[in-house]
């Protein structure tokens, strides 16, 4: 299945939602749950900034949808994501049994990026979805979205720099 002017609407959400992430302090990634019937659902930002590695929203969306949806409605959502899911927050997914994933960026490119930066690899394996849930259905990335996305990550990279020198 290809990216609709639909996905793309909810994809540009998800990235307002990264760069709200990055101007509260946080990592910029961003993502959105919508119904079968294309009502969205919950929409959350990272908040890792607190300590807690593991406050990705898409395991938020994925706890959320097991407490209030139940199996054939998570099977027929959506979630849409600025960022490919981490190892964490597919496994959750798959746990979960949510559908379709649409990512603006995959996971890898993020990695080529942080290393082209100088950057230090994420502390946990960089695994597609797929390799993770099998059967998962993941569209994406969005090549109009990466630039803005990639100027994100690099902003949170020298922020992150700035505070390490003053510190």
């Amino acid at each position: 299945m290809s990216v609709s002017e639909t996905d793309l609407t909810h994809l540009r959400r998800c990235v307002e939602l990264a760069e709200r992430a990055l101007d509260v302090g946080d990592e910029p990634f961003g993502s959105v749950l919508v119904s079968a019937g294309g009502e969205v659902l919950l929409e959350d930002h990272n908040h890792v900034s607190g300590g807690d590695r593991t406050q990705h929203p898409e395991l938020a969306i994925a706890r959320w949808a097991a407490a209030h949806l139940d199996a054939d409605e998570r099977s027929a959502a959506t979630v849409y994501t600025s960022g490919e899911h981490c190892p964490m927050c597919a496994a959750a997914h798959g746990w979960v049994g949510l559908g379709r994933i649409v990512v603006a960026v995959r996971s890898s490119r993020l990695g080529e990026w942080l290393a082209e930066w100088g950057e230090p690899p994420a502390p946990v394996a960089s695994l597609t979805v797929e390799e993770l849930v099998p059967g998962a259905v993941v569209d994406g990335p969005v090549e109009e979205l990466e630039p803005v996305m990639r100027d994100l990550h690099r902003r949170r990279v020298e922020r992150d720099r700035r505070a390490h020198r003053i510190s």
